[in-house]
């Protein structure tokens, strides 16, 4: 009897045991959001890798042989135009000058004896010629050995800012050698390379639009307070990358930026019938990205995607998704592969619309 009761005690926990696990597995199946891509025409800011440079940057170099006698600046001073700036030992060249406009005075003395020799019909008119072409000569040779002397002085061609000046007070300097470098920074010029299907894009939502403005971050991820204009496009692609360079020009009344710097380019660009899911509704692997996408069943299984662009909270999907496909919004740290989900559908807009920030 004692045998029977333990049985039937047996059997009726085996079946507890069981209700509890089917019930367990019933808990099991949680309810998670999902929802799909959109496909829209939107705009983006997108960043492009910039070069800073100068409206105007020269290397002024010597253009006489010399030692360098004065030196009126500073590195970095701010010049105007015409301003000396250097001047190399004019001695030799005074001395040219000198001997240059004595040959002409005696060139001058022999011309006027000569006319009035030929006007007496005692030499002849070519005699008059010839010592006529002594005096151009010598002014010839005035005129140079100025040109020369003028070279001893080195002025700024325009006003900006100076460079490093490499050489010193006494240094022997050679025609040709680089005294400094002077940038006019009133306006700078930012160079960006833009990919062909950017490009096209740009230039027909430019015609559109004519929205041509662009913005400027610093290294230090400081935005520039002046707005600039794309002026330029190059004319070739460049063969090896595919990309074409833009030159954006910027104002600077500040002078905070200078030649030789680095930023980015902030550029609104046109996406045309682009596909874009929410950035929450990924996540990484061995640094390629994937989304959890849900089946017929409400299994859900992983997909490996590649992406185009990124937005704030957004990706542009370049492959790996449809806009008929269900991808899990919620959970996505919390389910695995072959999982089974209740799913519960929200529209792919109003899942854009509740993330911080949202780009039409």
């Amino acid at each position: 009897m004692n045998r029977i009761v333990a049985l039937l005690s047996l059997c009726a926990l085996v079946c507890f045991v069981s209700c509890e696990q089917k019930k367990e597995v019933k808990e099991e199946i949680a309810k998670y959001a999902v929802t799909t891509p959109l496909r829209v025409d939107t705009l983006f800011a997108k960043e492009y890798v910039s070069q800073i440079k100068s409206v105007r940057n020269i290397e002024i170099r010597a253009q006489e042989k010399g030692f360098l006698q004065n030196i009126y600046v500073d590195e970095g001073q701010f010049v105007r135009k015409g301003q000396l700036l250097f001047r190399i030992m004019p001695k030799v060249y005074e001395a040219e000058l000198l001997k240059a406009q004595a040959e002409a005075r005696a060139a001058g003395i022999e011309l006027q004896n000569t006319k009035l020799l030929a006007d007496k019909n005692i030499v002849s008119k070519n005699e008059q010629a010839m010592a006529q072409a002594k005096v151009d000569q010598a002014r010839a040779e005035v005129a140079l050995a100025k040109l020369h002397l003028s070279f001893t002085e080195i002025r700024a061609p325009f006003s900006g800012t100076l460079d490093r000046i490499p050489k010193k007070l006494g240094s022997l300097i050679d025609e040709g050698e680089l005294l400094t470098s002077l940038s006019d920074n009133s306006e700078m010029f930012a160079y960006f390379n833009v990919s062909e299907p950017e490009y096209l894009d740009y230039k027909a939502d430019a015609k559109a639009s004519s929205n041509t403005k662009v913005n400027l971050l610093l290294a230090n991820n400081q935005p520039l307070p002046y707005s600039g204009v794309v002026e330029t496009i190059e004319g070739e692609f460049n063969g090896e990358t595919g990309n074409i360079a833009f030159r954006a020009k910027f104002p600077n009344p500040d002078k905070l930026l200078k030649h030789g710097e680095t930023g980015k380019v902030k550029m609104t660009v046109p996406l045309r019938d682009a596909l874009i899911i929410p950035q929450k509704a990924t996540y990484e692997v061995q640094d390629k990205l994937y989304v959890f996408v849900v089946d017929a069943n409400n299994t859900v299984r992983s997909r490996n995607i590649t992406i185009t662009n990124e937005m704030p909270d957004l990706y542009v999907v370049g492959s790996g998704l449809s806009e008929n496909d269900r991808i899990l919004l919620e959970g996505v740290q919390k389910v695995k592969d072959n999982d089974k989900i209740q799913p519960e559908f929200i529209a792919p807009k109003e899942a854009i619309s509740r993330l911080k920030l949202y780009t039409e």
